[in-house]
């Protein structure tokens, strides 16, 4: 067994350990928490994949910016203090039923197509993901829409801090 083997392995284990405890805590904070976790073991399989810039972008993005906002809502809307419910049994009903589909087609995702994954994902080889490459096509087919959405981005940027400004603070 390779070092990449077993290090996959540990991942998915602890993936699906803290995707599990994230389900099942009653504390939403804690729940955030082991999300967070779930995130960084994701970026990890990213990385066996050879797809770095995948895991940057999901440590810094799902896991520092989103779950920091959800953490902050959930701090402000104070959801520890009520009791959470399902409600009515058709919601358990209905929720249950789409995770079992998901389930179903995951397992058969699978053991349908495992000699056409092995073929088509290899881990640790290959350049597919490397930034070095995502960089080249960014900056040589793309450049015109990477510049564009630099600009759409910078006018958000100013568009937010003039509507974050008091309207007195506009009129002097």
């Amino acid at each position: 067994m390779e070092i990449t083997e077993i290090l996959f392995y540990v991942l998915a284990s602890l993936t699906v350990l803290s995707a599990l405890l994230m389900v099942f805590s009653k504390n939403p904070v804690h729940s955030i928490l082991y999300l967070i976790i779930t995130f960084f073991c994701i970026s990890g399989h990213y990385v066996l994949m050879n797809a770095q810039f995948l895991a940057v972008v999901n440590v810094i993005v799902y896991a520092g910016a989103i779950m920091v906002l959800f953490l902050f809502v959930v701090m402000l809307m104070n959801l520890n203090s009520e009791k959470i419910s399902f409600g009515r049994p058709a919601k358990f009903l209905a929720a249950s039923l789409v995770s079992i589909l998901f389930i179903a087609l995951t397992v058969q995702l699978v053991l349908g197509n495992s000699e056409a994954a092995q073929q088509q994902i290899t881990m640790g080889e290959g350049d597919f993901g490397l930034i070095q490459n995502l960089g080249k096509v960014l900056y040589s087919d793309y450049v015109l829409t990477f510049e564009l959405s630099s600009i759409l981005f910078i006018s958000a940027m100013i568009g937010a801090v003039i509507l974050s400004k008091k309207d007195e603070e506009l009129t002097e």
